[in-house]
Order: structure tokens, then sequence, then C-alpha cells
């Protein structure tokens, strides 16, 4: 969105007419912090929105009602409104904000939701003042009300001077009754918006009762599983901690001979995890070993004997379910694996354990034949997405571990056969470092964590470029002579993802895996988490 920088005059009173001083008195009892506010028209809502720690003033005791919000100020002022944090991120492509200025994790949260964009691909211009129509548009945007403008006919006598980019903003505020005209009609949309004018304005949005429930309402109770992978049980119970996760998936259980299941249960981190109300759906696995998986799916007796160890198994250490992640099955095993999802369920059902099934998304490939998706979502209690691997570790084609038109299909074609609220959606908490050949095919990849990635960007200055297709950051840089290419998984392009899985009402997410993060990564899934969730 292009920002428009128009010089103010002085106090303009015209500007304390148009958003009106209709917004409901604050309580007497509320003590004024600032010295400049007691003749504005907005000294109400000021000290409203003071006590609820959303708008603040220029000093402890200096409001500045008449000087002109910035764009760095607006948004931290919508971030606090809709209750979300600031990220901490160190993955963006704009040049004039840095991590040691105030307003960095500010922008970083609405950037990553898609609350708001630069003035360019590189450049967020922060401290360049913040005009009406911009305004419209940030809130518009904020409070999902973009189609609230179709069809509206503006009343301003000045409409002409609105921007195209910001007319069905403009009406939507128009119809909501949020913005108004001065007395003279006029909406004078390039003008840069008080800081009083934008204390009315978001008082006046807390007080539309649906819009403030919206804004009290807890998250849903939602599945969030995470799995172990490389990590000790001390290691891995310190990261969940940390994590936003209330579903533990330790990986204790794999496939080795006829029936036989190894065991791996650390009965401790059971224990730990009911004492802080989590979980725990232990992971079952077949270490890809499609000849030893067809010996045992194709034989009753074994099928059997692994469906008996593994109920076992959960009886006896008081596991509240299984993950079955049974993966490279060939094509031919495709309807002994759902008798066999179907037989384990039944056992699981009658102790009162969950079962899930973990699939890959279907493009039609060997890969995926044996999942009979329709089937094994009317058997198991969910079936869990693995959201990634778009490009392998062996592809010639460097490319995306999840972009979001690959995770958008993948989702679109198993809620065409399975229940959303059957569904859960893994997303990636790795990536891949492609080394690449002279002529543009891949080399060779390497698996990194997310901090590894940040660490990457770092160390060689990398300039990441927002990909709006894929919904990633994109970058490259050379080592030795040779080309790296990247395609970030971070807070933006994971929150993406997120919310698109929160639109179509799933039962929850999965991370594989645990340890992977960086330090920012759960605050900006609890953003996402948040703002998906607001109906307004």
């Amino acid at each position: 969105m292009k920002s428009i920088i128009i010089r103010v005059a002085a106090a303009s009173i015209a500007g304390m007419c148009m958003i009106s001083q209709l917004a409901q008195p604050v309580s007497a009892q509320i003590s004024s912090p600032f010295q400049d506010i007691s003749s504005s028209y907005a000294k109400d809502d000021i000290l409203a929105l003071y006590e609820k720690n959303i708008l603040t003033g220029t000093s402890n005791t200096i409001f500045s009602p008449i000087k002109s919000m910035t764009r760095a100020e607006f948004v931290t002022v919508l971030d606090r409104l809709l209750g979300l944090e600031p990220v901490a991120s160190p993955v963006t492509s704009f040049k004039d904000i840095a991590p040691k200025d105030w307003y960095y994790g500010w922008i970083q949260a609405a950037v990553q939701l898609g609350l708001v964009g630069g003035t360019s691909a590189s450049t967020f211009a922060p401290s360049s003042v913040i005009t009406r129509q911009e305004a419209a548009v940030l809130l518009t945007r904020a409070m999902k009300q973009m189609n609230e403008g179709n069809g509206i006919k503006l009343s301003f006598n000045d409409k002409s001077l609105i921007s195209d980019w910001a007319v069905s903003s403009v009406a939507a505020m128009q119809k909501i009754g949020l913005m108004k005209g001065d007395e003279t009609g006029r909406f004078r949309p390039r003008d840069p918006i008080q800081r009083q004018e934008i204390a009315v304005l978001i008082n006046r949005v807390l007080h539309k009762e649906s819009w403030a429930a919206e804004l009290e309402r807890k998250a849903e109770n939602r599945i969030q599983l995470g799995w172990q992978y490389g990590q000790t049980t001390d290691e891995y119970r310190k990261s969940i901690v940390n994590s936003n996760v209330n579903t533990l998936s330790p990986r204790w259980y794999f496939l080795d001979e006829a029936g036989a299941v190894s065991n791996g249960t650390v009965p401790s981190l059971v224990t730990w995890a009911h004492t802080y109300n989590r979980k725990v759906w232990a992971m079952v696995g077949n270490r890809s070993n499609q000849e030893e998986t067809h010996r045992v799916l194709s034989s009753a007796d074994s099928r059997n004997k692994l469906i008996n160890t593994l109920t076992s198994y959960v009886k006896q250490y008081g596991l509240d379910g299984l993950d079955i992640d049974f993966e490279n099955m060939a094509p031919k095993d495709r309807s002994v694996f759902t008798t066999f999802i179907t037989d384990l369920r039944a056992k699981l059902h009658a102790i009162n354990a969950v079962l899930v099934v973990n699939v890959s998304a279907d493009e039609g490939t060997d890969w995926t034949d044996v999942f009979d998706y329709a089937a094994l979502g009317k058997q198991a209690d969910y079936v869990l997405m693995m959201g990634y691997d778009e490009h392998w570790s062996g592809d010639t084609v460097a490319g995306s571990v999840a972009s979001l038109p690959f995770v958008k299909d993948a989702m679109d074609n198993l809620l065409k056969v399975v229940p959303n609220k059957k569904i859960i959606l893994a997303l990636p908490l790795y990536n891949r470092d492609w080394s690449m050949n002279k002529n543009g095919s891949s080399s060779s990849s390497v698996n990194i964590t997310l901090a590894e990635q940040n660490r990457l960007i770092a160390a060689n200055s990398i300039k990441p470029v927002w990909n709006s297709v894929l919904g990633q950051y994109t970058a490259s840089y050379t080592k030795s002579g040779v080309q790296h290419r990247l395609w970030l998984e971070e807070g933006r392009s994971l929150s993406a993802k997120y919310e698109l899985a929160l639109n179509d009402r799933i039962a929850g997410l999965a991370y594989w895996h645990i340890g992977g993060e960086s330090s920012d990564t759960w605050t900006s899934l609890r953003n996402a988490d948040k703002y998906a969730g607001y109906s307004f």
C-alpha cells in the first residue's frame, strides 16, 4: 500500500469533528497521567485506552493529542487492540526496521498476519505519518471488514481524492460508522490522522458489543501435537514447556519383525504430561521398511499380534492414544492397511484411547496409493495430513518444503473425503538448504532447523524476499563458489498455513519436530491462533 505523506495543518479543528465525540465517557475514577489532554474532545477515549494498555503517551506525562500518528505507532495500537504479542522474528525483508527498534516486534506481528505491508518490497517507513485513508484500510483489514464497503456509495464531498486502493475501506468505515466526514462533508483522505482521532476511533471499536465480545473470547482448545525427534526425554520436556503443544507424540514404538514392536516407553514422561494436563499419543513407526510392513499387514495373525501388543502398551502405560506413522508402503497393501486401522481402532476404543493415522498429500503417486483416505477417515479418530516434503531431500528440483499452494491443495483434497473435525494438519519446523548446479538443478540438500536457518541468514547477510504466491520468503547465498537457495519457514509462512487450517475449521495442528523451532515460532503461532479465531 502506497504511503502518502501530507503536511498536517496545525491544530486541525476540522479533524476533531471527523471522528466526532460520540464515544462513551470513561469512569471518572480513572486519573489522568497526562498533562495535555484536559481540553481534548477525546480525553475520555484516551483514558479508556490507556487503562487497557492499548494507547500510551509520547512520554510518561504527555499524550500529544494533536500530533500525527506514525505508521509504527498505529500498527502497535492495532496489535494491542487485537491482543497480539510482539514477535522477535529475525526474518524480514524491510531494510528500515531493526530488532533494536521499539516497534520492531509489533510490526513483525502485524506483517506476519497480513494486516499491514510495506511502502515497497524492502521498506516499511515506520516513522512516516499515517493518513486517514491508510488508517481506514488498516482498521478495515484488522477487523476483517474488507468486503463491507462493496457497493456502498461514498457521501463525502472530496471522495474523488480517495485513492483507488482505499475506496472500499473508506466505504466500509462509513457504513459501520467508525469514521465520518467533517462539518463541511469532507473526508480529507490524505491528511495525517491525529492521535486523539485514533483514540476515538479505536474506543468506538470497543463499543461495538459483538466486536468487544470477540476480542474477549477465549481461544478454542484445539489439538496441538508435537513429535519428539532427536531430543532426549529431558530436552523434549523442556521444549514442550516453552511451546503451544498440548499433546505429546514421542517416537516410542517401531515395527521390527513379524508382529514384534520395539518398546521405548518412558513412563516418567507420561506421568509428567498428565500432571500438566497434556495428552500422550505415542507414535508407532515402520522405519519406512516396505517389505517388513507388507509381511506384517498381509498376515491376519501377525496383524492381530501387532494390534494386541500396541493395545497392551496403551493399557500398561496409561497412554491417551496412538499415532500411526507408516510410510513407504506398497500400493498392494491398501486394503490390509485399512483393515489394520479398523481393527486397532476397535481395540483402542474399548479402552477409551484415541487413534490417529498419518497420511501424505495425495499427488497420485505410488507413495500415497496405499492410503484409502475416505476409509481411513471413517475408521480413525483423526487423519493427520503431513503438510510437508513438497520437495524432498533427494529431489533434483530445488524448492519449498511446504509452499502455501501445496498445503492448500493437500487440505482441499483431503476435505473432500474426510470431515474437517477429523483432520489435523502437520506443519514443518525444518527447512532445506539447497546446493545448486550451474545449470539450475539441485546437486544436494541438507535438512536444517529453523534456528539453523536463521543463523545462516545472519552469517551470510541474506536479504529474504517475500513471495506472496508461495506464501514464503525466498533467499540465496554463495559459499565456496556454490550457490545455495532457501525457501524459508518462519513465523510469516507458518502463520499463513495455520490460518488456512483454522479457516477450514479442522481439529488441530501438529509439528515436525519439536526442537526444530526458533525462539519466536510459538509467539507467531499464538498470534495466528488468536487472530484466525476472531469472527467480527
